[in-house]
C-alpha cells in the first residue's frame, strides 16, 4: 500500500451513499450534484449456489482481480479495510487507493421496488492519491424469484485539475472498467 494511502482519510462527501441507494425500498435517484454516476444491474444466473459464488467473489476482491486489476488488500472486505488496486500494465500502474465504508455479508432486506432480497457486498470510497473523488459499490442480489443479479453503483468526479482535463479519457476508462466488472461477475457466477 502506498504511504500516502495508508495515512490518508476518505476525501469525498456523501460517504455511505451507495449503501443507502442499494437498500432503497423504491426506485430513487439521490445522486449528488456535480458527480457522474453509474447504476448498472446485470442478471448473472439463478439459484443460491450462483448467489453464494458471486457474493464470495465480491467480498474477497476476486471481482477486481478478474476485471484485470492488481489488488493489495486484506483477505476480505470489511469496514475500514484499505485496498490499493493498480490499473495499468506491469510497473506502469496508477495506484487506486480506497477504503471500505460499508460491508454486508448475505442478509435478507428490502431491496429495489420494496421486494425482500438477499444481498451481499460492499462499498469503498476514494483516498488521497486516487484519480477521482467518490464511492463505488459491488452487490450480489438473490431475488425472490431465484434470479441472481450483480449491481454496480458508483458516483465520482475528477480529483484535481489534471484529472479534470483528462475527464473524457477517464469517462471512457470508467465505462471499460464497468464492462470488465460485469464480465468478472459473469465468470464468478459460472460463466452464465
Amino acid at each position: 500500500m502506498s504511504p500516502r494511502a495508508s495515512r490518508g482519510r476518505l476525501d469525498y462527501p456523501y460517504q455511505g451513499l451507495t449503501r443507502q441507494i442499494a437498500q432503497a425500498a423504491a426506485d430513487v435517484d439521490h445522486w449528488p450534484a456535480g458527480f457522474s454516476h453509474v447504476d448498472k444491474t446485470l442478471s448473472v444466473g439463478r439459484g443460491l449456489e450462483i448467489f453464494n459464488a458471486l457474493a464470495e467473489g465480491i467480498m474477497t476482491w476476486e471481482i477486481q482481480r478478474r476485471a484485470g486489476l492488481h489488488v493489495k488488500a486484506p483477505a476480505r472486505a470489511a469496514v475500514g479495510a484499505r485496498i490499493v488496486s493498480g490499473f495499468g500494465v506491469g510497473n506502469l500502474r496508477i495506484p487506486i487507493p480506497c477504503e471500505v465504508v460499508w460491508a454486508m455479508e448475505p442478509a435478507l432486506m428490502d431491496g429495489p421496488g420494496g421486494q425482500e432480497v438477499t444481498m451481499a457486498g460492499f462499498g469503498y470510497g476514494t483516498l488521497p492519491g486516487h484519480p477521482a473523488l467518490g464511492e463505488e459499490a459491488f452487490i450480489a442480489m438473490l431475488m425472490p424469484d431465484g434470479g441472481v443479479d450483480f449491481r454496480l453503483l458508483a458516483f465520482s468526479k475528477p480529483a484535481g485539475l489534471i484529472y479534470t482535463l483528462g475527464s473524457p479519457v477517464t469517462k471512457l476508462t470508467q465505462a471499460g472498467v464497468t464492462r470488465s466488472y460485469q464480465q468478472a461477475a459473469r465468470t464468478l457466477a459460472g460463466g452464465f
